[in-house]
């Protein structure tokens, strides 16, 4: 096996020139692009917007900061400009039903306009009517109509007069009401006179007066007909003057909307209600004084005027006068109530009032007939919101009412809105587990979403890519107002990009991260006093912001250097590697060396791995020990069992320990424990092995060998330090300018490894060895320690009657005869 050379220093970063670019400024490139790399998502969302079939909304997926909002943006309002404006949306008065307001729709711009036909119709009315029943003529017609109806009742009680007279008696009015007395010469005979009357006389009159008042009940009970009668005949009047005033007003409007049956439906019930409430525009003055104005608390409009200019009021729910296409609302606190709307109420004399004037829109109204943008997560953790879009989705309406009405929780009396036709595409935005979740937990996702446009976080980085990335910067300091920027400043941004996504060969698509570089370059810039942003400041900015970000790091380093935590940066030890992790905080992370330690015995097959038994190791960490069990018994337990007890740790870990990058570690130091070998402790190592002892990749490559160089530099590079990592891994290598220098200066060395062969040997110095033909390992070599080590371990480790039968074996006895047969 051939010796593991470390890596040159040109294979540890991958710089940026532009070579291919020509300009010397980012003002010399042309910034005509706004996102690059999104293909898949783009013609995703193409499909969504433009197919006309229900369902097909859009879930945009992928991680902050990748430009899904822009991208969307731009797509959506580039469609939108192309499509007519959506109509518009009023409530008015249902006169027949006023807790179920009518939705009416009406062209773009049309809705205002019948809202100020309506106010100005009402003025019209009062102002008409008003004359109409002040004027002469009316006055005329009323007073002959009453005076014919008192001259009749007049009439019937002089008839009655007249006939009491001829028998004698008077007809009297009183206080009490109308009586008979009884005649003598003309005069009504007192009381006392009438007692001194003959017994006969007196029970003549008697008899009399009792016919007279039966008559004169006739009379009275016909005075409720005739006032009946005198009502009809008013109403009559008066629907006939409001006739004239109402059908002359209403013939103009009738005429503009005839072309909208609903709105003309509308006003011919309108014209119904003015003659059955006459009285209200009959009333003097418009304000009426309520207790919230003399609270001094904020009053409508609408409730400041009579009842009946708000019951003829106009609510526009949505106004599209003026729009130049279809609406695109992005809702950044979608709540239930801000998606389908709400029915306000007002505090009025102690009570909570309300009518369709307090009806107000949600965010589904003000995007009907376009696109609406929202964010997932947002929708998910309003209370209902979700559950209100689905709703509304299924029935392609808009159904205005509570949480409490929804979920059937309340009986209280309120308005229930005529539902409003839903056409509109919904684009939801959120991230990768978000939408997985919905589509796992939701049996109802997928129907109303069908369309995932999947942005990526990362993209090739080749000529054609670079390119538009230095467009793309340009048109974003442009845009932005940044200072231009020089090619090596370019160009070290894009460095930077490759290096936020760990790998030479691509280049991050998380634009925000970009733009938050190019804004703090610019500072640095502009603090300097210079006019052109260069390296220099592009450096700074990102120094700035691992400075910002550091202080555990730093404090873990501390920690180290004043041996706090024990980590060997020189010397051998048994059974003892420096391992590597990667601790992440927000958004920065680091890597950190970390103390591996193992022990053998003679047991039973069993690698104890002390944080599972802690309960401090994660699943992966876990399923890592298991394949080091794996690929000691597939390598040097395959003539005898594996008689090994082992225990592993991370020594001075008190947290959780996940993954499974420390897997190689934790087999150097098991082979190097089973074998008594020393292990060089100026290396550390990462990387995951198999069952067959091949390295596998691993994350934050770059974080873990700076996190160990930071420590050796910390304490004097001596030029036998290093770190070994999986030979996959050498693609993904963006390490700092200072790893790179120490390593062309011979201070430093990083090591591909393939296999735990070619580490074992970097880390003892000592050959791994192959097997031979017959399987057997030569004489000093780690793997000839290892398997003789273990084969000892094995036969230390046999019971009485398992050394017997092994005893018998060897003289060719049953059990070596079947051993034979079944090798042949």
């Amino acid at each position: 096996m051939a010796a593991v050379e470390p890596l040159p220093p040109e294979t540890l970063s991958t710089p940026c020139t532009l070579s291919h670019v020509d300009f010397t400024t980012t003002d010399d490139l042309d910034d005509g692009i706004e996102f690059i790399g999104q293909e898949r998502p783009i013609a995703a969302i193409e499909l969504g917007v433009t197919i006309e079939r229900e369902g097909y909304n859009i879930f945009a997926l992928g991680p902050s900061g990748t430009g899904k909002y822009t991208v969307i943006q731009r797509i959506v309002e580039q469609r939108a400009a192309a499509e007519p404006a959506p109509d518009d949306w009023c409530y008015v008065n249902d006169f027949e039903k006023p807790s179920s307001p009518r939705a009416l729709r009406l062209p773009a711009g049309k809705g205002m306009e019948l809202k100020r036909d309506m106010e100005r119709l009402v003025a019209e009315l009062r102002t008409g009517l008003s004359s109409a029943f002040e004027s002469e003529e009316y006055t005329t017609r009323r007073r002959a109509l009453q005076e014919e109806f008192e001259q009749r009742e007049q009439q019937s009680l002089e008839e009655l007069q007249e006939r009491a007279r001829t028998r004698g008696i008077a007809l009297l009015r009183a206080p009490s009401g109308l009586g008979f007395a009884p005649l003598r010469d003309g005069e009504v005979l007192p009381p006392e006179e009438f007692q001194k009357l003959p017994e006969e006389e007196q029970k003549r009159l008697k008899d009399e007066i009792d016919a007279l008042q039966e008559e004169l009940q006739k009379v009275a009970l016909q005075a409720p007909r005739w006032k009946r009668e005198f009502g009809a005949r008013l109403r009559e009047l008066n629907d006939e003057v409001t006739g004239l005033v109402v059908e002359d007003l209403l013939d103009d409007l009738l005429a503009k909307y005839e072309p909208l049956p609903d709105v003309t439906a509308y006003l011919g019930a309108v014209r119904r209600s003015v003659a059955e409430h006459l009285a209200d525009f009959l009333e003097t003055g418009e304000e009426k004084p309520e207790e919230g104005a003399v609270a001094g608390l904020p009053i409508p409009d609408t409730f400041r005027r009579a009842p009946a200019l708000r019951r003829y009021q106009v609510n526009v729910l949505v106004d599209s006068g003026g729009a130049a296409g279809a609406p695109v609302v992005y809702e950044s606190n979608p709540s239930y109530l801000n998606l389908v709307g709400r029915v306000e109420q007002m505090s009025m004399m102690g009570a909570l009032l309300t009518d369709f004037t307090l009806i107000k829109p949600g965010v589904l109204h003000r995007a009907n007939g376009g696109y609406l943008i929202l964010d997932a997560a947002k929708v998910l953790t309003n209370p209902y919101a979700w559950e209100g879009l689905k709703r509304a989705l299924q029935f392609r309406q808009i159904r205005i009412e509570s949480p409490g009405q929804m979920l059937s929780m309340t009986s209280t009396v309120s308005l229930e809105p005529e539902p409003v036709p839903l056409d509109l595409k919904i684009v939801l935005m959120g991230d990768r587990q978000l939408y997985y979740l919905l589509a796992e937990s939701d049996p109802e996702f997928d129907e109303y979403f069908k369309v995932a446009a999947d942005f990526d976080d990362e993209f090739v980085r080749d000529d054609e890519t670079t390119r538009k990335y230095a467009r793309l910067i340009a048109g974003t300091a442009r845009r932005a107002g940044l200072l231009p920027f020089d090619r090596p400043a370019v160009c070290r941004v894009v460095e930077h990009a490759a290096r936020l996504v760990e790998d030479k060969e691509r280049v991050t698509a998380q634009m925000r991260t970009i733009v938050d570089l190019l804004q703090e370059s610019d500072h640095w810039a502009r603090l300097a006093g210079v006019e052109l942003v260069g390296v220099e400041h592009v450096q700074q900015a990102i120094d700035a912001q691992i400075y910002r970000s550091d202080r555990v790091r730093a404090r873990l380093l501390d920690q180290t250097l004043r041996e706090t935590v024990l980590i060997d940066t020189g010397g051998q030890k048994v059974g003892q590697v420096n391992g590597l992790s990667v601790l992440s905080l927000g958004t920065f992370s680091f890597g950190r060396p970390s103390r591996i330690t193992a022990t053998v015995h003679i047991g039973k097959d069993e690698v104890i791995d002390i944080e599972r038994e802690a309960e401090l190791g994660g699943e992966l960490h876990s399923k890592g020990v298991l394949i080091l069990s794996g690929f000691l018994r597939g390598r040097y337990a395959q003539d005898h069992p594996l008689s090994l007890g082992a225990s592993l740790v991370f020594e001075q870990s008190y947290g959780e320990v996940d993954g499974d990058s420390a897997s190689s570690a934790e087999l150097y130091a098991l082979l190097s424990a089973i074998a008594h070998l020393p292990l060089a402790q100026s290396f550390a190592v990462t990387g995951s092995v198999n069952q067959y002892g091949e390295v596998q990749a691993i994350g934050g490559v770059n974080e873990k060998i700076e996190g160990f160089f930071d420590l050796c530099k910390a304490r004097g590079l001596t030029g036998g330090q290093g770190v070994l990592i999986p030979a996959a891994n050498v693609k993904h290598l963006m390490l700092r300018r200072d790893v790179v220098e120490a390593v062309a200066a011979k201070q430093f060395a990083v090591y591909p490894i393939a296999t735990v062969d070619e580490g074992i040997e970097v880390l003892t110095g000592v050959p791994a060895g192959e097997p031979d033909d017959e399987g057997l390992y030569p004489d000093g070599t780690v793997n000839r320690l290892v398997a003789d080590r273990l084969a000892e371990m094995a036969e230390k480790g046999k019971g009485p009657e398992e050394d017997d039968e092994s005893q018998h074996a060897r003289h060719g006895g049953p059990s070596g005869a079947a051993r034979g047969d079944a090798a042949d």
